[in-house]
């Protein structure tokens, strides 16, 4: 839940280039050691919340992306019965309907039935993939003028769930919200914030033991069915003794063994820290999210790199995002609408290693807050309201953020460089840093709008390289790394990660290029073309050649030039200006070439 946005309302929360320089003294920062129940770094740990998406669609994902490209898990929307509020003006079946409980029985919601719920765990589990349910566990519904119907056709009222698990053995009544039956009002008082009610809903007694049975019963079947986690959300809405006896009492998870790995929403304030849940699990860090959200946004990234303590977090302590599905709404620093910048921000945080990335997959919601999943409508029979659509991450409805190539190659980037500490190789201006992961992987970040020709030395072992954050590759020879880092763009090489003699994909051969070209100051000289590795006819993203005092007016640099690419020198001004070198498209390699004078 958004528990930041009442805070809001209530007033209680706050919300260049320069020149190539290497470090004289590069030490490296090795990251925390994790406690147990918690994903270690790199091992498989990154985490996709596709949100929304039905469980057919996530079993589908899990086997046909997600297993083979190094995921770890899968946080999956609230599972549980849920409230249907119906179509009106301004929202179809809101989103945030799915959390407002009715019970614990998953037996039918908008996203699927318990069968497909059975399904879609043991699916991902035979993948690799753990799934993390989003627990509601602090309250259940909102008030309601007369007695409603759940998604699953249980009938409730507020303060009165009569069959919690569809077999009539527990329920709730009014006694069971004691000891506050009023809205959060003074966020500055941690008893209310703990005891009183979140936007209305009706806030359970965690302290009694009755409601903890049935809360642990509800945690404890989910992991019986496979549930390898859970993301508890608004935990600090739950005082942190009832949180610490709900998260002992959980059985381990079968097949992947050892506790459940837990991870709480809390937004950390002076009257409730992070620190007070961290005895329970991970905490998810709106911190670092701030942090690296405004930096990528602003270009200014080069402080990044210190392994930091955002909100007094150490990283065995931190689950890390770039934006999720509430600050895409409520908070929108940088999201997908943002593009390569957004794209680069995750990037990083994947190559970084504080903390546990859980990396975002979203739907379209049309700048509506509310607006709920695609859909196809009603179905006869069922009571969850509009179902919701297979996910197509071929449709402008899904973004599917996790399938950018600028992301997905880092999660086995990430993979490749467990357990190994950051030491920072080289900064350029603000916008540009590149630092290797020990031995094991060299990751260059250009958050500026014009291309990086970086030379830099990396403890990578000399070799060839793909880029496993976009096209292209670099050549890593002598202990030193060279190549250009496109605008708002990365580079990402990593050992396991070596190609063939056709490095870099369609790009072809990478070839040295040397021109004679006469620029006015400030101009640089890019060697731009049909290929993705050539910036695809953009000016900014091409292969950017460099000249000194002493060599001036030649340039040179190196670039993926195969015997059928086409490619003309380009003079780029700081403004981004273009200036095309006249006459036809050259076509394939060609060692030196003179443009004529300005």
């Amino acid at each position: 839940m958004r528990t930041a946005r009442l805070g809001a309302l209530a007033g209680a929360v706050v919300l260049g280039t320069g020149l190539l320089t290497v470090p004289a003294s590069a030490t490296p920062q090795e990251p925390a050691q994790a406690p147990p129940a918690v994903a270690q770094e790199g091992a498989a740990d990154t985490i996709v919340h596709l949100f929304q998406w039905n469980w057919d669609s996530v079993a589908a994902e899990c086997a046909d992306f997600l297993g083979p490209a190094g995921y770890g898990g899968v946080q999956v929307s609230p599972p549980q019965e849920h409230v249907v509020v119906p179509f009106s003006e301004g929202g179809n079946y809101p989103w945030w309907q799915d959390y407002q409980p009715v019970s614990y029985q998953v037996d039918n919601t908008r996203r699927g039935t318990a069968e497909d719920f059975e399904d879609m765990v043991a699916t991902c589990a035979d993948n690799g993939v753990r799934i993390y349910v989003d627990a509601v566990i602090n309250h259940m519904t909102g008030p309601q003028e007369e007695t409603s119907t759940g998604s699953a056709g249980t009938e409730w009222e507020q303060y009165e769930y009569p069959d919690l698990f569809g077999d009539g053995s527990a329920a709730y009544s009014y006694e069971d919200f004691a000891p506050c039956y009023d809205t959060i009002e003074n966020w500055d008082d941690k008893w209310e914030v703990q005891n009183c009610q979140l936007l209305d809903l009706a806030d359970l007694d965690t302290g009694s033991p009755h409601v903890r049975a049935q809360i642990t019963r509800y945690l404890n079947e989910l992991i019986a069915m496979g549930v390898g986690g859970f993301r508890v959300d608004a935990s600090k809405h739950i005082a942190e003794d009832d949180m610490g006896a709900i998260i002992d009492a959980l059985d381990e998870v079968p097949g992947f063994g050892g506790a459940p790995h837990v991870y709480h929403e809390v937004y950390g304030d002076q009257t409730v820290p992070y620190t007070a849940y961290t005895p329970y699990g991970q905490v998810t860090n709106f911190d670092y999210k701030r942090d690296i959200a405004s930096g990528f946004a602003n270009g200014d990234i080069t402080g990044l790199t210190d392994m930091p303590d955002h909100g007094g977090l150490t990283s065995a302590e931190s689950v890390v995002f770039v934006d999720n599905h509430d600050t895409q709404r409520y908070e929108p620093t940088l999201t997908y609408v943002d593009g390569d910048r957004y794209y680069l921000a995750t990037a990083f945080m994947l190559a970084h290693p504080y903390g546990t990335p859980v990396v975002m997959s979203s739907y379209d919601f049309q700048g509506n807050d509310t607006e709920g999943p695609p859909n196809i409508g009603e179905v006869d029979g069922n009571p969850a309201g509009w179902i919701t659509e297979d996910s197509d991450c071929s449709s402008s409805d899904w973004v599917c953020e996790h399938r950018d190539e600028a992301v997905s190659g880092m999660v086995s980037f990430r993979n490749a460089v467990s357990g190994t500490g950051l030491t920072e190789r080289a900064q350029d201006g603000s916008s540009r840093v590149a630092f290797d992961r020990g031995e094991s992987g060299f990751a260059a970040f250009n958050a500026s709008g014009q291309a990086w020709q970086l030379n830099a030395p990396t403890s990578l072992p000399d070799g060839d390289y793909d880029n496993a954050a976009g096209p292209g590759g670099a050549t890593v020879s002598g202990g030193q790394v060279s190549a250009t880092v496109p605008a708002d763009g990365a580079l990402a090489l990593h050992v396991g990660g070596e190609c063939g003699q056709d490095c870099g994909g369609n790009g072809g051969d990478r070839v040295t290029v040397t021109a004679t070209v006469h620029t006015y100051f400030g101009q640089e000289v890019h060697v731009v073309g049909s290929t993705s590795e050539l910036g695809s006819w953009n000016p900014a993203d091409g292969a950017a050649l460099t000249t000194g005092a002493d060599t001036y007016p030649q340039w040179s640099g190196s670039a993926a030039i195969g015997p059928d690419t086409e490619w003309k020198l380009v003079k780029v001004s700081p403004d981004g200006s273009a200036d095309w070198e006249p006459g036809a498209n050259r076509v394939g390699p060609a060692a030196s070439v003179t443009w004529g004078q300005r």
